[in-house]
């Protein structure tokens, strides 16, 4: 499932996030340099891409359950 992820040390990444034990693994994952949105993450999150958003591709990421912050679920058909 696509999630956009905030991690510690303002890491705000997205992609298809899975767990296993105690790491995460993020693939097809962007970092959101900018948000480029008028109303939060929550417009990524549901809205998908904005015309002023930029994202930087990343290869396979894992980090530490104690490094997420939170996570928002992704409108799937809008991050195509």
């Amino acid at each position: 499932m696509k999630k956009i992820c905030v991690l510690e040390r303002g890491w705000v990444l997205v992609g298809d996030l899975d767990k296993e034990g105690d790491e995460y693994f993020l693939t097809n994952g962007h970092v959101i340099r900018q948000w480029g949105t008028t109303e939060g993450l929550g417009q990524l999150a549901m809205h998908g891409v904005q015309p002023r958003t930029k994202l930087d591709k990343i290869p396979l990421t894992r980090f530490h359950k104690n490094q997420l912050i939170f996570s928002l679920a992704c409108e799937e058909s809008k991050w195509k």
